[in-house]
């Protein structure tokens, strides 16, 4: 059931070796609905390429330059984007008509009308200006590959590219592999769009690939279920799995077109059970409130709309991942960064438990039972890494936390699956070491999840347990005999550098950093960070002070300065294969953090202590730094970390941490008492 096919070369797409470097020159043909959102995401995560936007509508090119001219400027308004970047993303971008203008693009990304023939007919335009080098994509939602190349000369350099509204900001790219389309393309591709800011998700060239096949048949479902609900009872009931219901989206997106045009061609490849609701070719706009206002819904009907929603929702899960035309990690997570659902489906399966899923999976199929159903165990189908991608490099293991959605904040999820891998291959002859590393070019880990936190304020014990039972993995790790190096790929801030610096080594790109934020939500990094850097790299200490109880972060070269950071790269490629490099270089050598008291500078806090210029509680300033010096004064390592767990427990009971951990989930400053 899961294919390991579709991600031959690496998980990570930072582990490939791109065959040619990042475009010049890239052209999107198309300057109606999507075209111009893709382009400004080009221009804004590449602002020195030359762009082409291509259209034989010269409104919709007017157009276009208009809405990529207010999307920049909104930018700079909300401070987002300097004034000099947003005149870089402005520049160097062609709107035109001629074809022949875009003879020498590098990528070209055809985002016309859902239309087989016009497709069909632009790549002939294209293939006869282009480069043979050149690798030509489609946007297209619902069409194959293999229908729309099927009369390239040269399909081997071409793929499918889906983007998902609104593209300039959300996160996911569908990249389609097909029988006649290069690895080498596929590869660089992945590579490409992670360089440039998307997750990119690879998918098997059927009709509807992959994240459609849920979407749309989502909102064809809520359609047909018009007879028995109102379109507002539909999304209120819709709102326990998604963040706005299928009805709301369509209103946004004007997506009834949309949803007949892709049910219609998955009815013709699949079946009539997949015929569009006839409903959707009559009505322009549905009669639904804002998300979290609809009226309340009799149970007799919320309990009908959400079995069938769920029914659908389930069926196209087991489908997809039956037929291998995604994976289980990409799906779960397509469906929370592109879809908008609050949960990935297998996690929604998992929590409502097997005998739920199996009532819900049973009346689909007695309402529906042309459509797919599971061919296998539930627990084979939600037996799998939710958040840690694992990959192989000269018997290195290379963990990677994927959680684009949180900055790859740390979960109790996470650490299980981190310690797990660690566990599974510690005692495996064939793995030399490890390599933890964050998702994409900005972050490492964005810390711990708050989650947990608000019901843990005021108990000290139940606090200082919590704070112990996060650092299991970084206990595993003190005690491994094989080397794990810290990949930092970005930012690494709060549980996220408590993770890092309990590796063996750090190696880290130039524009990492590095910060305990936490006291700047009164309270203290509570898994080792007031107790091991002191311990590893003593000459730092009066850094880590500040780091600690002042919430400065610091750059990569200030880190390497005081031995935390053993080698600094200058680009994202060059990092894991130093890391991997490293991995091999520590062969045979062992990681203890010292035991015994630990010298360290006095603390002196000014008489306001602030973060920047935010004031802090200086009740939980000195309750820190008294964590610190105790912790520094253990004889032993296990006492000092108990100390950390200790002050964590205490510093929870202070009104300073309720106040920083409510201003944090209202996404307001904290105003501290004392």
């Amino acid at each position: 059931m899961q294919d390991q096919t579709l991600y031959p070369t690496a998980k990570n797409p930072m582990l490939i070796k791109p065959a040619r470097s990042l475009p010049r020159e890239v052209a999107i043909i198309g300057s109606g609905t999507i075209g111009p959102d893709i382009g400004y995401y080009l221009k804004s995560a590449l602002p020195e390429i030359k762009l082409h936007l291509v259209d034989i509508s010269e409104s919709a090119l007017q157009n276009a330059e208009k809405r990529i001219g207010s999307y920049a400027q909104k930018g700079v308004d909300k401070k987002k984007m300097t004034p000099e970047k947003a005149e870089a993303v402005l520049k160097n971008i062609s709107y035109t008509s001629d074809y022949d203008q875009i003879k020498d693009c590098e990528l070209v990304i055809e985002a016309a009308t859902e239309d087989l023939g016009l497709k069909q007919k632009i790549f002939k335009l294209l293939e006869d200006r282009v480069s043979e080098k050149a690798i030509l994509t489609s946007n297209t939602s619902s069409i194959p590959a293999a229908r729309i190349f099927a009369q390239a000369r040269h399909p081997e350099r071409t793929s499918i590219t889906h983007f998902f509204a609104p593209a300039w900001r959300s996160l996911p790219v569908e990249i389609v592999t097909w029988e006649q389309s290069r690895q080498e393309v596929i590869d660089y591709l992945l590579w490409f769009f992670t360089m440039t800011g998307k997750v990119p998700l690879v998918t098997r060239d059927v009709v509807c690939f992959m994240l459609d096949r849920i979407f749309d048949n989502w909102c064809n479902e809520a359609a047909l279920l018009l007879n028995e609900a109102s379109a507002s009872q539909i999304d209120t009931v819709s709102e326990e799995f998604v963040y706005a219901g299928p009805f709301f989206v369509l209103n946004l997106a004007n997506g009834n077109p949309i949803i007949i045009e892709t049910n219609t061609n998955q009815m013709l490849e699949e079946g009539g059970h997949y015929q569009p609701a006839p409903i959707l070719a009559s009505v322009e706009k549905w009669a639904t409130a804002n998300p979290g206002s609809g009226d309340k819904v009799p149970e007799e009907v919320k309990d009908r709309v959400r079995d069938r929603l769920l029914g659908i929702l389930f069926s196209q899960s087991f489908d997809i991942l039956d037929r291998s035309i995604g994976t289980k990690e990409d799906l779960n997570l397509g469906c929370e960064i592109g879809l908008g659902f609050k949960q990935g489906p297998l996690d929604l399966m998992q929590k409502l438990g097997e005998k739920e899923v199996k009532r819900v999976v049973e009346r689909f199929a007695l309402d529906k039972p042309e459509f797919p159903k599971p061919q296998h165990p539930l627990d084979e189908y939600l037996a799998f890494r939710r958040n840690v991608l694992v990959d192989d490099v000269d018997g290195v293991k290379v963990l990677t936390l994927r959680r684009p959605q949180a900055m790859n904040a740390l979960s109790d999820q996470i650490n299980n699956e981190i310690l797990s891998v660690l566990e599974q291959f510690q005692n495996d002859p064939e793995t030399r070491g490890f390599v933890l590393t964050g998702y994409g070019l900005n972050v490492f880990s964005a810390g711990a999840d708050i989650g947990k936190f608000p019901q843990l304020l005021g108990d000290k014990e139940g606090a200082a347990r919590y704070s112990r039972e996060c650092a299991k993995v970084q206990r595993f790790m003190d005690n491994m005999d094989k080397p794990i190096v810290a990949a930092v790929n970005g930012l690494a801030l709060g549980g996220g550098l408590e993770m890092a610096i309990r590796c063996q080594d750090l190696v880290a790109v130039r524009q990492a950093g590095f910060q305990f934020p936490e006291i700047t939500l009164g309270i203290l990094p509570g898994i080792g960070g007031c107790v091991v850097p002191y311990r590893r790299w003593p000459k730092g200490s009066k850094l880590f002070h500040e780091m600690i109880l002042l919430g400065k972060r610091i750059s990569a070269d200030q880190a390497k300065e005081v031995g935390m950071v053993r080698t600094i790269v200058d680009s994202h490629q060059d990092l894991l294969p130093e890391a991997v490099r490293t991995v091999l270089d520590l062969q045979g050598t062992r990681h203890r953090i010292p035991e015994g008291k630990v010298d360290i500078p006095e603390i002196e806090l000014p008489e306001t202590p602030k973060a920047g210029k935010l004031p802090l509680s200086r009740e939980a300033v000195e309750q820190t730094a008294a964590t610190i010096k105790k912790a520094a004064a253990a004889e032993s390592f296990e006492q000092a970390l108990e100390i950390g767990y200790q002050g964590f427990g205490e510093i929870a009971c202070l009104e300073a941490a309720k106040e920083g951990i409510s201003a944090f989930l209202e996404k307001r400053k904290p105003e501290f008492k004392k």
